[in-house]
């Protein structure tokens, strides 16, 4: 006989799932991670881990200054965006989104603004080029989003910026009106080295119709500290950190002021070096003793990140970055893969794709700060298919007894987050009093998967 309560969660959880259908629904995961790249990418080996790509498309690779010819696929560099790069990825799978930079065309050269005096006709035909070439709707089909800058910041006149804003886009969407256009970077409040304003670049009534996504990057960065590292990284759900607070602000931001749009994070992610490459640390990342997360806090990291941003308003949010070199040093050591031999980052996203591809972010179940997170995800199609996560929401590496809630429906398997490719395995689990699940809470994620057209 089925205990009371235990009848009375499963009726609840049939009736949220039916009400879920009938409204808003979250992106499948597979169509929600996404990983940043570039011209080395290898497209064979990091589909495993995704299917949506960003690539740092610098506009000087195209042509030597603007107002030269636009020769699209064709770079002054000898690159062919078509064959060398676009080409290869779309041909395995990747959706891509390319991020036109202006590079040595941006405030990094001191005569950026003299450059582009009188070239307000130019960036609007790039535009056009750009789009009509790579577009959804052309031939090729090899980009289905453009941003126009990556991090312009408060040191790229923003007055320039938005002109140059507003031509290219128009270009874009005179090329391809099937083209996604997203901005470059921006939160809300005061723009800063990194991001613009979304108040002052991106709100007013002549630039809202002119993009469809805002771009947004977000690090952990921990609270600053005399003598500490200004890169120094801390947990996701830290509550001391402005991490997730800069997310809800921005979805506050457009909630209000341009709620037709998305939100994508196009960069989050953690450095993981080898003490071998921490010896021989130079500079400011000696002096200060840079010390990056270790390989095992990067994948507990990265994974409760995008469960972190799941749950929000988002439509992507892509992990920074593809490979890294080993060195110990900011954005130097954030790959999934070093020399690109995987990481357990790479094996833990690569086993969440695999779980949870098929499925998109329901509910909390449970949300104790500094005890324990608990998240369902409901498969796309399959009612016959239930995954709860839970994980230790702390930078501790504790360890912990817990007892999920009383649950009905029929537990399928259990598994923890792999660090390595054969890695994971069942968890070992008892049976609570009242029906719950007994198991090692730890800040690697675990996931259990439910039939909940069955009873236990």
């Amino acid at each position: 006989m089925m205990h009371r309560s235990c009848c009375r969660w499963f009726m609840l959880s049939l009736l949220v799932w039916v009400l879920s259908l009938r409204g808003e629904e979250k992106p499948l995961m597979r169509d929600f991670i996404g990983l940043n790249g570039h011209f080395r990418f290898k497209p064979e080996l990091y589909k495993q881990v995704s299917r949506l790509a960003r690539n740092y498309h610098n506009m000087n690779w195209d042509v030597k200054k603007p107002g030269d010819p636009i020769t699209f696929p064709h770079c002054v560099n000898k690159v062919n965006w078509d064959t060398h790069v676009y080409g290869k990825w779309v041909q395995e799978g990747f959706e891509v989104d390319l991020c036109a930079q202006f590079g040595g065309f941006g405030e990094g050269n001191k005569e950026y603004q003299t450059l582009w005096e009188g070239q307000e006709e130019w960036i609007f035909q790039y535009g056009h080029d750009m789009a009509e070439y790579f577009g959804p709707s052309g031939e090729k089909k090899l980009v289905t989003s453009i941003e126009i800058g990556n991090e312009p910041g408060n040191d790229f006149e923003d007055s320039l910026y938005q002109r140059l804003f507003m031509h290219m886009s128009r270009g874009i969407r005179n090329g391809d009106p099937a083209m996604k256009i997203v901005t470059a970077t921006a939160h809300s409040g005061e723009a800063d080295r990194y991001s613009k304003s979304l108040e002052e670049s991106f709100s007013s009534p002549e630039i809202l119709p002119l993009y469809d996504v805002i771009n947004l990057h977000v690090y952990a960065v921990k609270a600053k500290k005399k003598g500490q590292s200004p890169w120094a990284r801390s947990y996701p759900e830290d509550p001391k950190i402005d991490y997730l607070k800069t997310v809800d602000q921005t979805i506050a931001f457009r909630d209000k002021t341009a709620p037709d749009k998305e939100i994508w994070i196009t960069e989050f992610g953690y450095d993981a070096a080898t003490e071998a490459a921490k010896a021989k640390r130079e500079g400011w990342a000696k002096k200060l003793n840079w010390q990056g997360v270790s390989d095992i806090q990067q994948a507990q990291y990265l994974l409760r990140s995008i469960f972190c941003f799941a749950e929000r308003d988002l439509e992507r949010a892509y992990i920074y970055f593809f490979d890294d070199s080993d060195k110990a040093s900011v954005h130097a050591a954030s790959g999934l893969t070093r020399n690109f031999k995987p990481k357990p980052a790479f094996w833990a996203v690569k086993h969440l794709q695999e779980t949870l591809g098929d499925y998109r972010f329901r509910r909390i179940i449970r949300k104790e700060e500094g005890q324990a997170y608990v998240y369902e995800f409901a498969h796309g199609t399959r009612k016959d298919r239930l995954i709860w996560v839970a994980w230790s929401p702390t930078g501790e590496q504790l360890e912990t007894e817990y007892t999920l809630p009383g649950v009905a429906p029929a537990l399928l398997r259990a598994e923890r987050m792999p660090l390595e490719e054969k890695g994971g395995g069942p968890l070992a689990l008892k049976r609570s009093p009242d029906g719950g699940i007994l198991f090692t809470l730890t800040e690697s994620p675990a996931y259990f998967v439910f039939d909940p057209t069955r009873l236990q």
